[in-house]
């Protein structure tokens, strides 16, 4: 396993590469504490075990990489771009959580070299529901909704983490002070940052030119995207596939490892 660092986009940018074989780029989401270490975990060494050469970074803000000179979306998209060109990637796959599902779509609305899609939760990229209110602001009780007040602290990090997990397991200790450790420091300023720079516009009217085969992988019990949303999801990406997994939330990969390793393997292989 490397975890090192390399320069793309003017950024220092904190990845981890493990395997050789068919590339797949994973881009974790946007919590104050989002990094590969946090989202990805052990699944980056099960999947360069399963025959895959693996990419993954901190995005630009996230983690131990850089804080961009502006923390739009468009500005994380062109860095993670800006990453695939660096190593060359000549087809890739790309396995988005959360935000990184909309990171993902969009990259592949741009780039040919773009093979499969892995799609999780996401609250921004689905439709909304008919008759749902249009609104600029987080649900109630969303994750969004704590975010927009969170400040670093122990508490704090497990309150964020209570509503991206059901599983306890991984809510454990350890990835509650990962979390707060990569919510801290230079993220501050980079988290003051992306709310400032408001929601992304929405993409789902793009996605039906989508022409990668994606996979729709969702948590039935995630609070914060539920799976009506992400039906609507599934239509407007041409012949997805749609799976939902029980006892599961925003992040189906660590709430449910194995299920979410082996259909996201056999999908990559097929």
């Amino acid at each position: 396993m490397i975890k090192d660092f390399v320069t793309v986009a003017g950024l220092r940018t904190y990845y981890w590469h493990a395997g050789s074989g068919p590339t797949l780029l994973m881009l974790h989401g946007q919590l104050p504490g989002s990094c590969v270490a946090v989202e990805w975990g052990d699944q980056v060494a099960r999947f360069a075990a399963a025959g895959f050469s693996v990419y993954a970074p901190d995005i630009a803000g996230f983690g131990q990489t850089d804080n961009p000179p502006e923390h739009s979306i468009e500005t994380r998209i062109a860095h993670a771009r800006a990453f695939a060109n660096h190593f060359e990637f000549t087809r890739y796959s790309i396995w988005g959580s959360s935000m990184g599902t909309y990171m993902g779509c969009a990259m592949a609305l741009a780039d040919p070299r773009v093979d499969k899609l892995i799609i999780m939760p996401s609250t921004l990229l689905p439709p909304p529901l008919p008759g749902a209110p249009m609104s600029s602001a987080p649900p109630p009780g969303s994750v969004g909704e704590l975010v927009m007040s969170y400040t670093p602290s122990l508490d704090n990090a497990r309150d964020v983490l209570n509503r991206v997990l059901i599983n306890p397991a991984a809510r454990n200790d350890a990835r509650v002070k990962l979390f707060l450790e990569n919510s801290n420091g230079k993220n501050i300023a980079a988290e003051q940052g992306r709310r400032a720079a408001g929601r992304p516009t929405p993409l789902h009217p793009e996605l039906h030119r989508l022409k990668n085969r994606s996979l729709l992988l969702w948590g039935a019990d995630d609070p914060n995207s539920v799976p009506e949303r992400a039906l609507l999801l599934q239509r407007a990406i041409p012949g997805a596939e749609f799976h939902v997994l029980p006892n599961c939330g925003h992040w189906p990969q660590q709430d449910q490892p194995d299920r979410t390793f082996d259909l996201v393997r056999a999908f990559l292989q097929t």
